[in-house]
C-alpha cells in the first residue's frame, strides 16, 4: 500500500482538499500577469521627435502635437509614408511640405536624431517604462531586455528555490515566495531608474519560480492519484483566466506604476492564506519528521469528517504506507544517466528540442502583441480566451491520436501559422490576428502535450531529474524569445522565421519519440531500454536500479507511489515552464 491509499482512507478528495486546492490555485489569476506583464508595463506609445525648444513656433507645440499637417514641416514620414518617423526630424522646418500643390525633393532635406527627446501619445497608455525612460529608437532593445532579465530570474529561482524546498519544506518556501513577490513587486512600482527596475523584476522572477514549483507540488501531494489528472487540468485554468484578468486591470489603469502595484499587492493576502495549508506529509516523513506528518494527517482527517481515523493512524501505519517511497528516496541519479544509454539519450535529446521550441515560439507570440495592429487590451483578451479551447483540443488529441502525433502536429501547425503570418500585409489586421491566435493555441496545446508526454517517457527512478533537465530548456527558450524580437529592426520577417523554424525542427525531433498512449509507465531505465530501444541493460545495471526495493510486479515502486520530488516535477514542470 502507498501514500495514495492512505489519503483515500482519510477522506480521499474531501473538504480539506477542496479548500487546499482552491487556496493554492487562486493566485494563478495573477501568476499569468507577472509572466506577460511586460506587454503593458513596457508598451510602446505612438511617438515622434519633440520639436526644438528654441524654435520660434515652439509655443504652438500643443497644436503641433495634434496637427498632422503642421508636423510634416518638422517630422519626415517613415518608410510606409503613412505615419511620422519615430526617430528623425528635419534640421530646419520645411514649410513648403504643407503646400499640397507644391513639390519638394524630400530625399535632399537634412534630418537629425531626436536631440530634444520624444513626444508620446497618451491615448493608449498614460505611462509606461518606455515613455518614462525613453526606451525607443537606439534604446528600443532595452524594452525586450526587461522580459529577458525577468525570465532569467525565473530560471535562477528554479535552481535556488528547488533545492531550498527540498531542505526547508514546500509550504515554507511557498510562503516566502509570496512575501518576496509582494514586497519586491510593490517596490518595483517605485523604481527610480531602469536599472533598479530590472533588478526588482529579476528578483520577482525568482519568487515566481518558487511560487510555481512549490505551489503545484504542495497541491498535488495532498491529492489522491485517481483525482490528480482532473484536478490538475481544472486548476490550470486559473492561469488561463488570469490572462483575461490582466487585460481588464491593464485597461482600467493604463499607468505602469499603478498596474505593477495592482498585480503585486494581492500577494500579501496570498501570503497570509498559505498559513492555513499543511506541509506535505510525504516531505515530512522523508525528512525524518513523522510526528509532524501524523499531526497534519490527523488534521486532514478531521476536516474531511473522518475523526475515527485519528486513533487508527499511527507511526507504524504511516511507515508501512511510506515504505516504498522511503526506499526509492535513497536512490540517486544525475543528468548523466539521462544520456548514458541509447533509449534514454534519444528521449532526452528529442525532449530538449521540443521543450525549447514550444516555449520559444509561445513567448515569441505573446510578448509582442502590438505587432498585430489591434488594440492591445483586446488582443490580450482574445489571446487569453483562446487557451480554453486549446487545452480541450489537446486533451482530445492526446486521447485519440496519441502523444507523438499530437506533439509533432501541434508544433508543425504552429510553425505553419507563424510562417503564413509573415506574408500577410500589416494592414490586414483581422487575418493577422486570427493567425496569431491559432499559433498561440497550438503552442499552448504543445505545452499541455509535452508536460504529460515527458512524465510518461521517463522512468520512475529518474523522472525527477529528467523533468527538471528538459524543462530548463523551456525557461531558456522564454529568455531567448524577447531578444529575438530585436531582429525586427534588421528585417521584419526574421523573428517569425526564427520562431517558426525552431518549431519545425522540434516537430521533426518529436517524430523520433516513442508512443506512450495506453502503455504502462516505465519504472526503471531497463524498462525504457527494453520497450523503446530493443536493448536490455547488463544484469548489474538492473540490480543497482532496483536495490531500493521491488514492487509487487518485480520492479521498483510504480508512479502511483512515486516520491515527493518526482511528484513535484511531473505535475509542476509544465506550469513552471510557462
Amino acid at each position: 500500500m502507498g501514500f495514495s491509499e492512505l489519503l483515500e482512507e482519510i477522506g480521499g478528495f474531501g473538504r480539506y482538499q477542496w479548500i487546499h486546492v482552491t487556496l493554492i490555485s487562486l493566485p494563478g489569476l495573477l501568476t499569468a500577469s507577472q509572466n506577460i506583464l511586460n506587454n503593458f508595463i513596457s508598451g510602446v506609445p505612438t511617438h515622434h521627435c519633440s520639436l526644438p525648444a528654441n524654435h520660434s513656433l515652439y509655443n504652438l507645440s500643443h497644436v503641433q502635437t495634434d496637427n498632422m499637417e503642421l508636423l510634416k514641416a518638422f517630422i519626415p514620414l517613415d518608410s510606409s509614408g503613412t505615419r511620422l518617423d519615430r526617430c528623425r526630424r528635419y534640421v530646419a522646418p520645411q514649410w513648403q511640405l504643407m503646400d499640397a500643390s507644391g513639390s519638394a525633393n524630400i530625399s535632399q532635406m537634412e534630418t537629425e536624431g531626436c536631440l530634444d527627446g520624444w513626444t508620446f501619445n497618451h491615448s493608449e497608455f498614460l505611462s509606461t517604462t518606455v515613455s518614462e525612460w525613453e526606451l525607443v529608437c537606439s534604446l528600443r532593445p532595452l524594452k525586450q531586455m526587461i522580459q529577458t532579465i525577468y525570465m532569467g530570474g525565473v530560471l535562477t529561482g528554479a535552481i535556488i528555490f528547488g533545492s531550498l524546498s527540498d531542505r526547508f519544506g514546500r509550504r515554507s518556501i511557498l510562503t516566502w515566495s509570496y512575501l518576496q513577490l509582494a514586497v519586491l513587486g510593490c517596490a518595483s512600482a517605485l523604481s527610480p531608474s531602469y536599472t533598479v527596475y530590472c533588478i526588482f523584476r529579476f528578483l520577482c522572477g525568482m519568487a515566481m519560480s518558487g511560487l510555481m514549483i512549490n505551489g503545484v507540488s504542495l497541491k498535488v501531494e495532498w491529492i489522491p492519484t485517481k483525482a490528480r489528472t482532473i484536478v490538475g487540468t481544472l486548476s490550470s485554468f486559473s492561469y488561463t483566466f488570469g490572462q483575461l484578468v490582466l487585460a481588464g486591470i491593464a485597461y482600467s489603469l493604463r499607468d505602469w506604476r499603478k498596474l505593477q502595484l495592482a498585480v503585486s499587492a494581492p500577494h500579501f493576502l496570498f501570503f497570509g492564506l498559505t498559513w492555513w495549508c499543511s506541509e506535505s506529509a510525504r516531505w515530512l516523513v522523508l525528512n525524518g519528521q513523522p510526528d509532524a506528518a501524523l499531526k497534519n494527517l490527523h488534521r486532514v482527517a478531521r476536516v474531511n469528517g473522518k475523526p475515527e481515523m485519528i486513533d487508527k493512524l499511527t507511526r507504524e501505519v504511516l511507515g508501512s504506507h511510506m515504505k516504498k517511497e522511503m526506499e526509492m528516496s535513497r536512490l540517486s541519479f544525475t543528468a548523466y544517466d539521462l544520456l548514458k544509454t541509447r533509449g534514454m539519450r534519444r528521449i532526452s535529446i528529442c525532449l530538449l528540442a521540443v521543450w525549447f521550441a514550444t516555449s520559444f515560439a509561445y513567448y515569441g507570440l505573446v510578448m509582442d502583441l502590438q505587432q498585430f495592429g489591434v488594440n492591445i487590451y483586446l488582443i490580450q483578451l482574445i489571446f487569453g480566451a483562446v487557451d480554453i479551447p486549446a487545452k480541450l483540443m489537446a486533451l482530445a488529441m492526446l486521447s485519440f491520436l496519441g502523444r507523438r502525433v499530437s506533439q509533432a502536429s501541434c508544433l508543425f501547425v504552429a510553425a505553419l501559422v507563424i510562417f503564413t503570418n509573415i506574408f500577410v500585409p500589416r494592414d490586414m489586421q483581422t487575418i493577422r490576428t486570427t493567425l496569431a491566435c491559432l499559433g498561440k493555441a497550438f503552442t499552448s496545446a504543445s505545452f499541455t502535450t509535452v508536460y504529460l508526454y515527458t512524465g510518461e517517457l521517463y522512468p520512475t527512478v529518474i523522472r525527477q531529474t529528467g523533468m527538471g533537465f528538459v524543462s530548463t530548456m523551456a525557461r531558456i527558450g522564454s529568455m531567448a524569445a524577447p531578444a529575438v524580437l530585436i531582429l525586427n529592426e534588421v528585417l521584419p520577417a526574421l523573428p517569425g522565421l526564427v520562431y517558426g523554424g525552431s518549431a519545425v525542427v522540434a516537430a521533426c525531433f518529436a517524430c523520433f519519440l516513442p508512443e506512450t498512449l495506453n502503455v504502462p509507465l516505465p519504472d526503471t531505465v531497463d524498462d525504457v531500454e527494453q520497450k523503446w530501444s530493443g536493448r536490455k541493460l547488463a544484469p548489474e545495471g538492473n540490480v543497482s536500479l532496483c536495490e531500493g526495493g521491488p514492487s509487487e510486479s518485480g520492479g521498483v515502486a510504480s508512479t502511483e507511489d512515486m516520491s515527493l520530488k518526482e511528484l513535484k516535477d511531473v505535475e509542476g514542470a509544465g506550469l513552471n515552464a510557462l
